[in-house]
């Protein structure tokens, strides 16, 4: 047996632990998962990393491109890495694919599949879920809805499959981590297995929030139909206040035949003219329901306000009447009153936005994903051990859902 500084040294060097390979869906572009799977391998440089597919040239100049990607069959299909999302029906059989026998130690990423690839007896997998896939369960109705009868077909018949497969997969992870409490509920709705919540990592020290201020409102989001972007276009269209839209995607042309002259498109925009817009802007609307949503803590790193739908994770990452508020309703009329309200209000304070960004930190997110994942190391050997401590207090619990509840737990239940 090894003795104690021993054991510290090599926890010291290894951090979430001896031979470890994590387990990404794709890498194709720089996004909420890249940036915790860029956390990880910064904890612990080197790590091998098995993805679907991989496109290497978003990540040149991050940590993902210093490390060994393997990749699954979907990566020699024509056409796959660029339109990787039609090979959903594949994926679930894609994952299995994968090879991980060289490590002791997974940690999946999931938002789709991740989470089921194959492992022995002998290896420990914990999870970071970003969500259950969302397309399949809380979004089902909304994506089949939009669909003609013969796609519509097909995807429910696809998406129930999916469903049947994703719950059994749940039984091959020993440990399930949630990115937030919202997160958390939907793991437990979903696989009736219990999480523990680790907010995921955000760059506050990349954000300056003493820059002056501008007269614009600013949206920052995919252009696809649930983030509801639509919402702030039309609500800032009404207002006759300049709004300034940053992201590009399918919803592109409809929100530009919504939007008045007020209204500026930017598409995509790399990440410093990303932290130029949230350093000035006189507030973020962020309309849409998000597991976390980064945005917003970005926005309030920045000392930008966040004005924010009351559901998902904004309810646990903005502080109502402190570092933003909220509107209870996805209506044009809901934005345009928040706003106003806004208007009328005390400037949020500086120093109580940053702060409040700070809890979300890279740096928090390394300490407490260390921690777990060394007392996980320990109990390895007695998973039912290993559930029960790490996950069972931490989740299911009570949640109080309304917007002054600022995402707290009820603890007196």
């Amino acid at each position: 047996m090894k003795d104690q500084p021993a054991q510290d040294r090599a926890a010291a060097i290894h951090p979430l632990g001896q031979r470890v390979r994590i387990v990404h869906e794709w890498l194709v572009r720089v996004a909420g998962s890249e940036r915790i799977l860029d956390a990880l391998l910064d904890m612990q440089p080197g790590m091998p990393v098995s993805a679907l597919v991989y496109d290497p040239r978003p990540f040149r100049r991050t940590a993902v491109a210093r490390t060994r990607v393997s990749t699954s069959f979907l990566q020699r299909l024509p056409g796959a890495v660029r339109r990787y999302q039609s090979c959903l029906p594949l994926m679930p059989l894609a994952v299995e694919q994968l090879d991980l026998g060289d490590a002791d130690t997974i940690i999946s990423i999931h938002h789709a599949v991740a989470k089921g690839a194959l492992v022995r007896a002998d290896q420990l997998h914990v999870s970071y879920v970003q969500s259950p896939m969302r397309y399949a369960w809380d979004l089902y109705h909304r994506y089949v809805g939009g669909l003609s009868p013969l796609h519509g077909l097909v995807a429910r018949l696809t998406l129930h499959q999916l469903r049947q497969w994703d719950v059994a997969a749940a039984n091959r992870v020993d440990l399930f981590l949630a990115n937030s409490d919202n997160a958390a509920r939907r793991i437990w709705r979903a696989y009736r297995r219990p999480s523990r919540v680790l907010y995921p990592p955000v760059d506050v020290a990349a954000f300056d929030p003493c820059q002056p201020r501008e007269d614009y409102y600013l949206a920052f989001s995919r252009l696809v139909p649930y983030k509801r972007i639509d919402l702030a276009v039309r609500a800032l269209t009404e207002l006759r206040r300049p709004l300034v839209v940053i992201g590009d995607g399918p919803e592109w042309t409809r929100l530009e035949r919504l939007a008045a002259p007020n209204v500026t498109f930017l598409g995509w925009q790399p990440d410093s003219a990303v932290r130029h817009h949230l350093q000035r802007a006189k507030a973020l609307i962020f309309p849409g329901e998000e597991d976390f949503g980064i945005v917003p803590v970005e926005a309030q790193a920045a000392g930008c306000p966040v004005i924010a739908y009351a559901r998902g994770g904004a309810l646990e990452t903005v502080v109502d009447g402190v570092t933003g508020s909220f509107f209870t309703e996805q209506s044009p009329l809901a934005v345009i009153a928040a706003v106003e309200a806004f208007e009328r209000g005390p400037r949020p304070d500086i120093e109580a936005l940053r702060a409040n960004a700070e809890r979300f930190s890279r740096e928090r997110f390394q300490v407490e994903f260390a921690e777990v994942m060394a007392r996980a190391q320990a109990l390895r050997t007695a998973p039912v051990a290993l559930e029960r401590e790490l996950a069972s207090s931490a989740w299911p619990h009570p949640v109080v859902s309304s917007p002054d509840s600022r995402g707290r737990r009820d603890d007196s239940a």
